[in-house]
């Protein structure tokens, strides 16, 4: 590689349209990703899916081969389909050893800086071979073709009745499987409810602690109700006992610690670190309950204001006085 080569390649206004409309689709598919409303739509899905599937490994196949008498376009699509397929799970792979992780920030990220990357080696490869060397997608000659098949000069009245209920049916296929994936069906509405250590683990929580001590948790909620929500999270210190004669729990006190207002948008999750601080030496149980646009009034409390919530948790605890006497 030399600075002639770099000239050549690009100073020197020479551009290709099939790398020129992966750029520009890769664009417009990251802005339906984080542009609002716009990452709301369908829209998003239509652009964003061919990213994934096939625009990852059209560019590594362009970067390959960038003669056109390499390989023909039938294998270059093909191949472009799975290499995405192998190339998209790799760069996951990769990213679950990093301190990002595999989440929608790091992975758009990476597939967009590799895209880039492999769209300008192949430009520059491309460059620099001789113009009739260099691979065009012919879609005029595949035009042409199309349009000597399906509507020759000598056709009869039948077959150019055909040809036009085929081209129907192909619109209707690709308009069909496109609103199929625009427009899943609905599955269960459900919200996940949970609680996490300091770690951020399902283990290592504060069950034993000084009264007026803070402590610390994190509370997460994910979204699957096909719809944007207004949860509303309490968290109660209580005194309760389970009084096996009869079988059945008594609650002799619940005090509220605090009421947490938190807006999640469908297939979204939110983890809110939360603090708090118990006072009440006799409380044995903290407990977490998930409301959903609006919380009961004052005059439903215990078992009953429990059991009108959407989800509930709790934690066991050991409240021990401030200063430990042993």
């Amino acid at each position: 590689m030399t600075i002639e080569d770099l000239y050549t390649a690009f100073g020197t206004g020479i551009w290709f349209r099939d790398l020129t409309g992966i750029l520009l689709w890769l664009g417009i598919a990251v802005l339906t990703i984080y542009v609002p409303y716009l990452n709301e739509s369908p829209l998003r899905i239509i652009f964003a899916l061919p990213v994934v599937l096939f625009i990852p490994g059209y560019a590594l196949i362009a970067a390959l081969f960038p003669g056109k008498e390499e390989i023909d376009t039938l294998e270059r699509v093909a191949l472009s389909f799975g290499l995405s397929i192998a190339v998209v799970p790799l760069i996951g792979l990769a990213l679950n050893y990093t301190p990002w992780g595999i989440r929608l920030d790091p992975i758009v990220l990476s597939l967009s800086i590799f895209t880039v990357m492999m769209v300008l080696v192949a430009h520059y490869r491309r460059a620099l071979l001789a113009p009739d060397e260099r691979f065009v997608l012919p879609v005029r000659e595949w035009y042409a073709e199309a349009k000597t098949e399906l509507f020759s000069e000598d056709q009869s009245t039948l077959d150019r009745a055909l040809s036009y209920i085929l081209i129907v049916a192909i619109l209707a296929a690709v308009i069909t499987t496109v609103f199929v994936i625009v427009v899943p069906k609905e599955g269960e509405h459900f919200t996940e409810f949970y609680i996490l250590g300091e770690e951020e683990m399902a283990a290592d929580y504060p069950d034993r602690f000084p009264a007026g001590t803070p402590q610390f948790v994190i509370i997460g909620v994910g979204n699957h109700e096909y719809t944007a929500v207004n949860y509303i999270i309490e968290t109660w210190a209580m005194n309760q006992t389970w009084i096996a004669e009869e079988n059945r729990s008594e609650i002799y006190s619940m005090d509220l610690l605090d009421q947490i207002p938190v807006a999640v948008m469908h297939n979204e999750t939110a983890e809110i670190p939360y603090n708090f601080t118990v006072t009440d030496v006799g409380a044995n149980r903290i407990q977490f309950l998930l409301f959903m646009d609006a919380v009961p009034d004052d005059s439903v409390s215990g078992a009953e204001r429990v059991n009108a919530s959407y989800r509930d948790l709790h934690l066991w605890v050991d409240v021990r006085p401030p200063y430990d006497q042993t």
